[in-house]
């Protein structure tokens, strides 16, 4: 452990003008033997002098959000009083009614026994940094909270090691960390008492969102508010992802000999299916996949051109409740116009948890339109022998990835699991797996963060766990004459791959590929032409 390390202290945060924490690469969990070598990692690109002097970069030399420093005394009073504004709204039911409960059994009951460091793979990843424990963040504000909300003598002294002054510092430094999380509730799972600290991380992000207007950039200005205003956090209008899907269609029809055409905007259908919109864009063979099987399988189904109706990205889940809201009615407002029978969404973990837990807190009367998950409707097709498969096609090593809003937070581990089993022979688990996975690094909005030096902290420290289950997974097929697919149905886990495979050439060294689920069913199906997987485009 690091000197950093080993002296840190929580008051600390206080202090202005010494960095609080850093990540020591030597400290780093090592990975599996025989795959990548210290020197071959990419080396932690270092900010300059400019982002230090901008932005508040004071809590371990990594930057994700924009913090400005403030110009004035005035100007840092201002928003420490913003600050605590929100503080106090977090702990009011009337303006916190979807968390609250969680919130205050977490702030009120905490232990500090440490459970949950021992589950978060930030923490481990680290070799132990004191600050990315998943309590850090909730006992600084528990203690701001105590000593300058509820200043009425009920903060419990057994955890009171030292004050946290509050100053711009403090209050930048845990704008920050809010976005050291995952948000994988990993912990929370862990947690002998039910206190959820990932939970608390989020609504430390929505307390700065909401109340300073503090967030990043990808998930508000290029996320949320995009999306709300053009239709799609990609920037494609309906005209614009109705030319795309043309050309997936046209491209689904030449490679696979079955004639696709994409139903638009059919009253009345079984399904409305929901992509997240950037599969259009980055993996339009994930859409198209869906295509052909749902051709296949004779399911009465539709697309929307609604605005918003064809993107079910919802970022405010990260980071804000009211972008959440807006975006989970206008979803149920076109599903309701089209009079569907259901909302399927696609592979996309966070709209799983944003269109269905969190929705049902918001969606009431006639817009409370059943929603299910992409997994069940493709085990259900897949069987009930409604397509000819042959896994032969798929005679080569395969993992599966859980995502975490899909299987930790909603319990959906058995359906992909039978279709794989059905349909690939030579499948093997990561380990452990299902509802104990661990984040793909890339969790709450991260896959989409590349400003900065922020990668090098995603792929060194978040990615690091699930990077050394993926090798230990193919650890008996490394070789690069072996092709192996990492099934990953979600789009932000798949992001997160992109880029990982990439920064450590996984592909280039190991031959390791990466995709969804409904790949690897059309990729089987015998009455297409084979080859639906292109090997050599990577």
């Amino acid at each position: 452990m690091s000197k950093q390390q080993t002296n840190f202290k929580l008051e600390s945060i206080s202090q202005p003008n010494r960095q609080w924490t850093h990540v020591e690469e030597t400290d780093l969990m090592p990975l599996p033997p025989n795959t990548l070598r210290p020197d071959e990692e990419p080396p932690w690109k270092q900010l300059t002098d400019a982002e230090r002097e901008k932005y508040e970069a004071s809590l371990d030399d990594t930057l994700i959000l924009d913090i400005p420093k403030p110009r004035t005394k005035e100007d840092e009073k201002e928003l420490i009083r913003k600050f605590l504004d929100g503080v106090t709204r977090l702990f009011n039911k009337a303006d916190n009614w979807p968390f609250l409960r969680p919130l205050v059994l977490t702030m009120e009951h905490c232990a500090n026994c440490q459970t949950c460091s021992a589950a978060c793979h930030i923490y481990e990843a680290s070799s132990g940094n004191p600050a990315y424990r998943p309590t850090c963040r909730s006992e600084i504000l528990r203690r701001i909270y105590y000593k300058y909300i509820k200043s009425d003598g009920a903060y419990f002294g057994r955890w009171r090691h030292g004050d946290i002054d509050l100053n711009w510092t403090t209050v930048a430094r845990l704008a920050e960390l809010s976005y050291r999380c995952n948000l994988c509730r990993r912990c929370a799972q862990a947690c002998p008492l039910g206190a959820d600290n990932g939970l608390v991380a989020r609504e430390i992000r929505k307390l700065f969102s909401q109340e300073l207007d503090i967030h990043t950039k990808e998930l508000h200005d290029n996320g949320s508010v995009l999306q709300l205003k053009v239709g799609s956090s990609t920037g494609m209008n309906a005209l614009v992802v109705k030319d795309n899907m043309e050309f997936i269609d046209e491209e689904m029809s030449e490679k696979t000999g079955m004639t696709i055409h994409t139903p638009w905007d059919k009253s009345g259908a079984d399904i409305l299916l929901i992509h997240n919109a950037g599969e259009i864009m980055a993996w339009p063979e994930n859409p198209g996949a869906f295509s052909v099987i749902f051709e296949a399988a004779g399911v009465s189904w539709t697309l929307s051109s609604d605005a918003l109706g064809y993107d079910s990205i919802n970022y405010g889940l990260f980071y804000d409740d009211f972008m959440l809201a807006r975006v989970v009615l206008k979803h149920a407002e076109a599903a309701k116009k089209l009079g569907v029978k259901k909302i399927v969404f696609g592979e996309c973990g966070h709209a799983h948890k944003a269109l269905t837990v969190i929705a049902d807190r918001i969606l009431t009367g006639d817009l409370n339109i059943p929603r299910e998950s992409a997994m069940t409707v493709l085990r259900d097709i897949v069987m009930s022998g409604r397509l000819k498969l042959d896994p032969t096609r798929n005679d080569f090593p395969v993992t599966l990835h859980d995502p975490c809003n899909m299987t930790r937070m909603m319990g959906i581990i058995a359906p992909q699991r039978e279709i794989i089993h059905t349909i690939c022979p030579r499948f093997r688990e990561m380990n452990p797996h299902g509802v104990n996975n661990y984040c793909c690094g890339g969790g709450s909005g991260f896959a989409i963060h590349s400003r900065h030096n922020f990668p090098d902290w995603r792929f060194k420290v978040a990615g690091r766990k699930k990077l050394s289950q993926i090798l230990e997974a193919f650890s008996d097929c490394l070789d690069p004459s072996v092709r192996k697919y990492i099934c990953a149905p979600c789009s932000n886990c798949k992001g997160q791959f992109r880029d990982m495979l990439d920064y450590y050439k996984l592909w280039e060294n190991h031959s390791i590929l990466y995709g969804g689920l409904v790949e690897l069913i059309v990729n089987a199906m015998t009455d297409i032409k084979p080859g639906f997987i292109e090997w050599e485009r990577h």
